[in-house]
């Protein structure tokens, strides 16, 4: 890949070697995490994109969009409860805040797991 770096598992996008720099350099935040998860979810890697969702929830409780996209990683690693978990505290927060779009984003997403697992509510 032109641009990339390697990891242990081949090509490395330039954007997320980036951020990993930054972690690496001590650079850590909630917007730095959000931005790792983010690229590790686009890249198909829902479980470490979840770690750094989850780590950016701890650094900034109040950041409804890390909460949502966690309980996408988490359900898309196969966590189903957890992502349950996530989507119920980002949906408080995101209330909480007044970011009703998010609210309700996440409501939704929450409902649709409850269905698949055979829950109708």
């Amino acid at each position: 890949m032109k641009g990339g770096s390697y990891n242990n598992s081949g090509p490395m996008p330039s954007v997320l070697a980036n951020f990993e720099k930054m972690l690496a350099a001590g650079r850590d935040g909630a917007l730095l995490r959000y931005g790792l998860g983010n690229e590790y979810l686009k890249a198909g890697d829902p479980a470490r994109a979840a770690e750094h969702f989850r780590r950016a929830t701890e650094l900034d409780p109040n950041h409804s969009a890390a909460w949502k996209l966690l309980g996408r990683a988490l359900a898309e690693s196969g966590a189903v409860a957890d992502a349950q978990e996530a989507y119920r505290r980002g949906i408080a927060v995101a209330e909480a805040r007044g970011d009703q779009q998010a609210a309700k984003e996440m409501t939704v997403f929450a409902r649709r797991l409850r269905r698949n697992l055979g829950d109708p509510e």
